[in-house]
C-alpha cells in the first residue's frame, strides 16, 4: 500500500492518542470528517493499523511483574519455531515475543503476579515443553517506557 503524507501525519497522531473524533483528526490533518473516517478504514483494511487498544498499567489489574525471557529451542526447525510461535500466541501471560537472531532465539515480555505465580507459569510453559533447550528470567525492575508508537519520518512520504 503507498502511503502519502496526510496518511503519516493521521498515523503520527493515532498512535499516540486514538481517542480524538473525525472532526479533530480532520482539523489537525486538513482533511474533512469524511476523507479522515475513509483513510482510517483502508489503512485498516491494509493491515497497516494492525490493532488500536488501550496500554493498561500492569499493577492496577494485579500483575506487577514483568520479565523479559530468553529462551533458546532445542533445534530450529520451521515446524518447531511455528509450533513455538502458536504457543506465544495462545498464552496470555506473555505480552509480547519475537524472534530473534543472536544467541537467543525468542526474547518475551510475561507478566505475573507474584514471582511464585511466574515458577507456576516457567513450569507449565517452559518445562513442560520439549522443544525448549533453556531460557534466561531477567526481573523489570522498572518500566521506564512502554508503547507502540513508531517514529515516522515524513521526508519518506509524498
Amino acid at each position: 500500500m503507498q502511503l502519502d503524507r496526510l496518511d503519516a501525519r493521521l498515523l503520527s497522531i493515532v498512535q499516540n492518542h486514538n481517542r480524538h473524533s473525525s472532526e479533530e483528526l480532520g482539523a489537525m490533518v486538513g482533511l474533512s470528517a469524511t476523507a479522515v473516517q475513509r483513510r482510517l478504514r483502508r489503512l485498516r483494511e491494509a493491515g497497516v493499523i494492525e490493532a488500536e487498544v488501550a496500554v493498561v498499567k500492569p499493577r492496577s489489574v494485579g500483575r506487577p511483574i514483568a520479565m523479559l525471557v530468553l529462551v533458546t529451542l532445542e533445534r530450529e526447525r520451521a515446524d518447531i519455531v511455528d509450533r513455538f510461535k502458536q504457543s506465544i500466541r495462545q498464552t496470555p501471560e506473555v505480552m509480547n515475543g519475537y524472534y530473534v537472531t543472536g544467541d537467543a532465539d525468542f526474547v518475551l515480555i510475561v507478566t505475573a503476579e507474584s514471582m511464585e505465580d511466574y515458577e507456576v507459569f516457567t513450569r507449565k510453559f517452559f518445562y513442560e515443553n520439549p522443544d525448549i533447550k533453556g531460557f534466561k528470567t531477567m526481573v523489570v525492575m522498572d518500566r521506564v517506557k512502554t508503547g507502540f508508537s513508531v517514529p515516522i519520518d515524513f521526508d519518506h512520504f509524498s
